[in-house]
């Protein structure tokens, strides 16, 4: 499995190199107080990371945060709740 692993980041590192050697022309852009000068790949990368990063955080605070405050809540009403007895025991089937 980690061997797996190994050779999917460097692939992905591999198709970064030519993804940015084939974007290679400069770029700028405006932020309205500043302009940056990048590369477009390096545009392009950022912009995706960007994006990533800002997805990842919609889906933590819209969903991961409500659902762990379930889990908590069911967890303290679980533990508030009384033991259920075990259940009894079947006989033997060869006991008949």
């Amino acid at each position: 499995m980690r061997l797996v692993w190994i050779c999917l980041i460097v692939l992905s590192v591999l198709v970064g190199i030519v993804f940015g050697a084939f974007n290679g022309e400069a770029i700028g852009i405006d932020f309205y107080f500043a302009t940056a000068h990048l590369p477009k790949g390096a545009a392009l990368l950022c912009a995706l990371l960007l994006g990533w990063i800002a997805g990842g955080a919609v889906v933590y605070f819209g969903l991961v945060l409500r659902l762990r405050r379930q889990l908590r809540a069911a967890r303290r009403e679980a533990s508030r709740a009384p033991p259920r007895p075990a259940p009894p025991l079947a006989p033997p089937a060869d006991a008949a």
